[in-house]
């Protein structure tokens, strides 16, 4: 029965996942912490847990939502063919309506229709990717708030106006996390 709630719930996180894998966190976190799925007993995850698959996850090379996937396809069966169910889930969903919409879209990208349509997706990405931020401003990634907006603050100031590259940033803000929290 896992296989089946792992594979209902990526193709569902995948179908409704516009705006690629930041959108989709808050989806992955109500399938994998807030839910309880048919025939189980407790959720996929816990907080923590969930938060350490999205740290994982942006390190790894490659899109945020297939490297959580990967691993919680993992985590929930225990064994790789979860991980590639989950997976190749959350990819099939995009990839048919590619190949369905994709001829359309380029013929009739100037139909008011189709602008409209895309008007109407970029708010909703925006305030997906925004839930995304306050789903990740909890006390696993953020103990003090202080301190984060601090280490925030001092790197826009530095990418802004010192002109500092942003992997440097990135380097000088985890030394800073390392050392103060």
């Amino acid at each position: 029965m896992v296989y089946i709630n792992l594979l209902l719930a990526y193709l569902k996180i995948g179908l409704f996942g516009f705006g690629g894998g930041y959108a989709m966190l808050s989806l992955i976190q109500h399938e994998a912490v807030d839910m309880i799925h048919i025939g189980e007993t407790a959720p996929w995850l816990t907080l923590q847990e969930f938060t350490d698959i999205v740290a994982i996850s942006q390190m790894s090379p490659g899109p945020i939502g297939i490297n959580s996937a990967t691993y919680i396809g993992y985590k929930v069966t225990g064994n790789i063919w979860g991980s590639a169910l989950a997976t190749v889930a959350v990819c099939i969903p995009s990839f048919i309506l590619v190949l369905l919409v994709g001829r359309y879209l380029l013929r009739n990208r100037e139909n008011i229709y189709v602008k409209a349509i895309f008007n109407a997706l970029r708010p909703i990405v925006v305030g997906l990717i925004g839930s995304a931020a306050l789903l990740l401003m909890n006390k696993e990634n953020f103990p003090d708030y202080t301190i984060s907006v601090a280490i925030c603050v001092a790197s826009f100031v530095l990418v802004r106006y010192a002109k500092l590259h942003p992997i440097l940033i990135i380097i000088l803000a985890g030394i800073s996390g390392l050392i103060l929290y």
